[in-house]
């Protein structure tokens, strides 16, 4: 008998032996990740943006922030659950079989709802995502702190997180003919052509 999974926790992941239950690598892997999916949804119309975001580990939420005005915005207000997704790909491995070809993969999912905060929070939030993307910066230092009319300028929102699931998949480093896929930032063999 097929399982139900719309019965099932969104977090349960389908293969239990790719799951990762480390609640740290969750946690490190939110932490370094450089951008993310967001899913929305409208009238059952789903929308995705990829955002920039923060993971506050003190506050147990994600930090992002878009325009003041826009289909997030809209979405957010009318329904507050979203889905909030970070992946990162290993290297290709090829197979004798065309459908047995496979890849590294990691990334964690994150169910939970979203807000439009203000104020000192949003400020939080902001100055979380600037010391994430330019640690090196320093506010009252190499640039000027958030001011108040700044805020009244973007939206910014917390993702209160109710529940999350990582996944993974390795392979031993001697897998033969494993490759990265050449189209890489770190691996762009485009600039020679």
């Amino acid at each position: 008998m097929p399982k139900d999974y719309t019965a099932m926790p969104p977090s349960q992941v389908r293969r239990a032996d790719r799951a990762v239950e480390d609640e740290a690598w969750i946690r490190a892997f939110l932490t370094r990740a450089p951008y993310a999916a967001v899913a929305t949804a409208y009238d059952g119309q789903p929308f995705i943006n990829t955002n920039l975001f923060v993971y506050d580990a003190e506050r147990h939420a994600i930090y992002i922030h878009t325009a003041r005005v826009g289909r997030t915005q809209a979405n957010v207000e009318a329904t507050a659950r979203v889905c909030f997704s970070v992946s990162e790909m290993g290297r290709l491995l090829p197979a004798d079989e065309a459908l047995e070809f496979s890849v590294e993969y990691a990334g964690v999912t994150v169910f939970g709802s979203a807000q439009i905060i203000e104020g000192e929070e949003a400020r939080h939030g902001l100055q979380l995502l600037l010391d994430k993307y330019a640690p090196h910066l320093h506010p009252g230092v190499h640039y000027r702190p958030i001011m108040d009319d700044e805020l009244k300028r973007t939206a910014v929102y917390r993702i209160d997180i109710e529940s999350w699931s990582g996944k993974r998949k390795q392979v031993a480093d001697d897998f033969p003919g494993a490759f990265w896929y050449p189209f890489t930032e770190s691996n762009d063999n485009t600039a020679d052509t």
